[in-house]
């Protein structure tokens, strides 16, 4: 599978774009604030539904617009999509797939698998359980409309059920039957979300450790791990046994929602302990394994962008990352950086066909012959 052609109108600080791509590497040259990000995450709407930056829709019009459209041209097992993202200011988001509009936006998640690398991952480390969990929400989405579903229902679930203890706690009066209807459909539908994130950490970590030693040159020994409630205590026995301190504090603090992703450099956790550099290998190598994942459960070989990962990390660990991505099973690659020689002497390491892109301050795009 892979973008065949990327057309833009409005889009954050391109006016209007059109870029015929290579079905393997294209690369966006420029210094920083010029817009390759921007290309990027117009990739990551097609796929995802979303800005991977902004999550407010109406904030990456062009500033003097009042819409954007994003369009991609994709081969996907030798059939042409044509997918269509419009937004326009105080008006719902438009999603269509070959000229038809979608009634759900989640039915189109899995449809373009992609992956992306960047140094906003650094958030996976130092941010809360929250970002993990969208980790982990976002690799299982696109391979399980299932899960997915299951995950909008619980998080309906979830608010209802806080929205009653508030409400209880403003009218001093409690009704536990009224409770027990959304503790039914937390279980209903919590339940499965922890066995497949169970299944997924399981099957991920091998992937991980494996990918993770052929970037760091086998230097560092690390590991991940899932931490849920349910691991020891069943879900409606959690519920009970934390009434009161719902009641309390007017919020459910059982259930997958307050699970996590450990992250683990050695016997330490990794935000404490691990360098910068550490910190970025294992974020590669996490993403590269989210990517193999993916790619075994779908068949399909997800996009991939790299968004200025190169910077920051040492020539012994830029070099393991290009064998990797040199290999057969990575399909359609987007590469930005602002150093152009050192972007040409990755090329020389890849033998793929590729295309490069300098872009300048104005937006604009020029295709650097080879």
């Amino acid at each position: 599978m892979h973008l065949k052609k990327l057309s833009l109108v409005n889009f954050k600080n391109y006016e209007q774009v059109d870029i015929p791509l290579s079905a393997k590497i294209n690369c966006f040259v420029g210094e920083n604030g010029v817009g390759k990000t921007n290309l990027l995450d117009a990739i990551h709407y097609l796929s995802l539904c979303k800005s991977n930056l902004n999550p407010v829709d109406s904030q990456n019009v062009r500033y003097d617009q009042d819409f954007l459209v994003v369009q991609g041209l994709f081969d996907r097992n030798g059939k042409e999509e044509n997918i269509y993202c419009g937004i326009r200011k105080q008006k719902k988001k438009q999603f269509k797939r070959n000229q038809k509009e979608y009634s759900k936006l989640s039915e189109h998640i899995g449809l373009i698998p992609l992956v992306m690398i960047s140094p906003a991952d650094a958030i996976l480390i130092n941010g809360g359980s929250e970002e993990r969990r969208k980790f982990m929400n976002g690799v299982i989405a696109q391979y399980s409309r299932i899960y997915l579903e299951n995950l909008i229902q619980y998080n309906r679930a979830l608010a209802q059920r806080n929205k009653l203890l508030k409400d209880f706690a403003y009218s001093r009066k409690f009704d536990s039957e009224m409770l027990e209807v959304w503790d039914e459909q937390l279980i209903l539908y919590g339940e499965p979300i922890f066995k497949e994130r169970v299944r997924f950490v399981n099957e991920l970590l091998p992937v991980f450790n494996a990918l993770h030693s052929h970037v760091s040159g086998d230097r560092e020994q690390v590991s991940l791990s899932y931490n849920a409630h349910l691991q020891e205590t069943g879900f409606r026995e959690g519920l009970k046994a934390s009434l009161d301190k719902d009641r309390f504090i007017q919020y459910t603090t059982f259930g997958i929602h307050k699970d996590d992703l450990g992250m683990e450099l050695g016997d330490y956790s990794l935000k404490k302990s691990g360098s910068q550099g550490q910190q970025k290998t294992f974020l590669v190598a996490l993403k590269l394994a989210e990517f193999e994942f993916i790619r075994k459960l779908t068949k399909i070989s997800p996009i991939l962008l790299l968004d200025d990962i190169f910077d920051k990390f040492d020539t012994h660990r830029v070099k393991h990352i290009i064998t990797l991505v040199a290999e057969n099973q990575f399909g359609q690659i987007f590469i930005t950086d602002t150093n152009e020689q050192r972007l040409q002497g990755i090329l020389q390491e890849i033998p793929a066909d590729h295309k490069v892109f300098r872009i300048t301050s104005e937006a604009s795009l020029e295709e650097i012959k080879g």
